[in-house]
């Protein structure tokens, strides 16, 4: 299956029916006069976040739907009937923006299950029964129905986990995602391997959690270098970022430095979010070059560093560990600073 983050489609309501203009004509009846129904409701446009989706890709060969209009109103006040709902099902984390210069947020569909009506149907046109008076008895007049609405629109995806891996091209993200999780990432050994966001499940210590991975960032990212700039908003809803810094690069400080400068250039909060700081394929060097490059690295970043070596499995459970701290738990929430909440006791 193909990743798409992003897709533009149009949508449009269903408009009202009109109504009938009818008259009430039988037999052996003394009195007739108008019969004629409303006419029907148009359909709704409803998106719905939905589980077991993570792409857009669905929406690059259908880009347009429209909602059935209601029917028109008959005699003997019937009213016609109304259009169906459209429901356009989407991957749980995607945004509706606006098809203008800045890209207004319109909606953000963050759970299972969760629907907004984008656009609403028409009413029905009144049908000639409900312009009777005392002094209009006979009237042939009727509504035509509320017209449709219709957009253009643009569906964003970012991609929900719970911690996500960043990092220089070939730092080893793909190789540890496939260590942790069952994710089949491709790993080469050239720079760019991984060309779409990744998501994997994490089983550890009897606790569940899904890792993004995304592709390497170069300097300039930001500003739009290489193709991790485009999946950066893939990360702005994770809890804790794991940051892989190759040690057989020639500065892992400068290495260190790129990235977190990148993150910054982006905005988005990813730069203030709690970060697990690893020094990745230590199986290639001896242990005193790794302690040296590990103070390196702490000074430069301020933080433990952990050595790991993703292929081997190596230091990998203690970043586990890391990881575990900062993501929330039921009984643990935490808010959007990072902080934990007090949790009243219930029997429930």
């Amino acid at each position: 299956m193909h990743f798409l983050d992003q897709a533009k489609i149009f949508v449009r309501s269903g408009s009202g029916g009109p109504g009938a203009v009818s008259f009430r004509r039988e037999k052996y009846i003394e009195y007739g006069g108008p019969d004629g129904g409303n006419g029907g409701k148009g359909g709704d446009i409803v998106f719905e976040a939905v589980a077991g989706l993570n792409t857009l890709i669905d929406f690059r060969y259908t880009q347009h739907f429209r909602a059935p209009r209601g029917m028109g109103g008959s005699g003997s006040n019937r009213t016609g009937g109304g259009g169906d709902d459209l429901v356009i099902k989407v991957p749980v984390g995607t945004q509706i923006l606006a098809d203008d210069e800045e890209r207004t947020l319109l909606a953000d569909m963050t759970r299972i299950g969760e629907r907004i009506t984008f656009l609403r149907g028409g009413d029905g046109g009144r049908g000639n029964a409900s312009y009777k008076t005392s002094t209009n008895r006979a009237p042939r007049q009727h509504g035509t129905g509320w017209p449709h609405e219709e957009a253009w629109v643009w569906l964003r995806l970012k991609l929900l986990a719970d911690a996500g891996l960043v990092g220089l091209p070939n730092a080893g993200k793909s190789t540890f995602i496939n260590q942790v999780t069952n994710a089949q990432a491709k790993v080469g050994a050239y720079a760019f391997t991984t060309t779409r966001p990744q998501l994997g499940v994490v089983r550890h210590k009897q606790r569940e959690f899904v890792v993004a991975d995304i592709p390497g960032l170069i300097e300039g990212a930001a500003d739009g270098a290489g193709i991790g700039d485009r999946f950066l908003g893939h990360i702005e809803r994770c809890r804790v970022l794991l940051h892989l810094i190759d040690a057989n690069d020639k500065d892992v400080a400068e290495s260190y430095r790129i990235v977190r400068g990148e993150l910054s250039a982006y905005g988005g909060g990813l730069d203030e979010k709690p970060v697990v700081v690893a020094l990745n394929k230590i199986d290639t060097l001896d242990d005193e070059l790794v302690a040296a490059l590990s103070a390196e690295l702490e000074e430069a970043s301020g933080a433990e560093v952990i050595p790991i070596s993703g292929a081997s499995g190596i230091g990998v459970d203690w970043a586990l560990d890391c990881l575990l701290e900062a993501i929330p738990t039921p009984d643990r929430p935490v808010d959007d600073d990072g902080e934990e909440q007090e949790v009243e006791w219930s029997p429930v």
